[in-house]
């Protein structure tokens, strides 16, 4: 069996420095294999800087996946180029977009495909997270052995139908970006993992991590309001999946907080 533990939206660089002083330890006790972060909030909310992304590896990551403010910070662009075998941005970004969307890891000798992708539905208009799956997935047979895929969406009714049209196909499927831990954790008829949102991890105080004041300018008052990350203390949130390589499935899932 292999583990794999999956962190949810990173907001903030007090949330970086928690899980440089946590994360390898927590992920020893829970037998983790293999860390993926969903990092695109870490920089300002709204990105990830280079130093950020050197900051999530030394703290233990090893894949950092990414969403819609994926390009929100300039220095990322040559570091997606450079590091496709640890930063991977949604698969659905014209091809022309800097960065890969997936890459294959080996987890004590088995091979990981790890992928990311973007919803569709209240977001930007990329193309098909539908068809970029099935793309890599048939471009890439026979040459992995279990798969996971970071769904990063706003509609819990589109990442759920991903990963109906997956089940059995990828072995785990998780969704980011809502910022808010879903309890619906289980193994699909497929045999696949899957959890509509693993959470947010960063700030316990505020809106999804950013300042109370800010949103509420915007969304009651109607006024233009500068978001910046909440202050106080900081929970993880994430997943843990286990994986059983010699069938391709799913044979545990299960919510992380700490």
């Amino acid at each position: 069996m292999i583990h794999i533990l999956t962190i949810g939206d990173i907001v903030g660089a007090a949330t970086l420095e928690v899980l440089a002083a946590k994360l390898r330890a927590r992920a020893r006790a829970l037998g983790a294999d293999f860390i993926i972060a969903n990092g695109e909030n870490v920089t300002g909310i709204h990105g990830l800087g280079a130093k950020d992304a050197q900051a999530l590896w030394d703290a233990g990551v090893d894949v950092i996946t990414l969403g819609n403010h994926t390009y929100g910070m300039r220095d990322i662009y040559t570091l997606l180029d450079d590091r496709p075998d640890a930063i991977i941005r949604p698969l659905n970004y014209p091809p022309a977009a800097p960065g890969c969307g997936y890459t294959i890891c080996d987890i004590k000798g088995w091979r990981l495909l790890c992928m990311n992708v973007n919803g569709t539905a209240f977001m930007e208009p990329l193309s098909s997270p539908f068809g970029a799956v099935e793309q890599v997935l048939k471009r890439e047979t026979g040459r992995y052995d279990v798969s996971i895929l970071d769904i990063h969406a706003e509609a819990t009714a589109e990442k759920y139908a991903i990963a109906r049209a997956f089940d059995g196909r990828v072995s785990a499927m998780f969704g980011t970006h809502t910022h808010v831990a879903t309890a619906d954790e289980q193994i699909l008829p497929g045999g696949s993992g899957y959890i509509t949102d693993i959470g947010m991890s960063g700030p316990d105080n505020g809106i999804l991590g950013t300042k109370t004041e800010a949103v509420l300018t915007k969304m009651r008052d109607k006024l233009p309001a500068h978001f910046t990350v909440a202050d106080g203390p900081v929970s993880i949130r994430g997943a843990l999946f286990t994986l059983d390589p010699s069938v391709g499935r799913c044979v545990d899932v299960r919510r992380v907080v700490f």
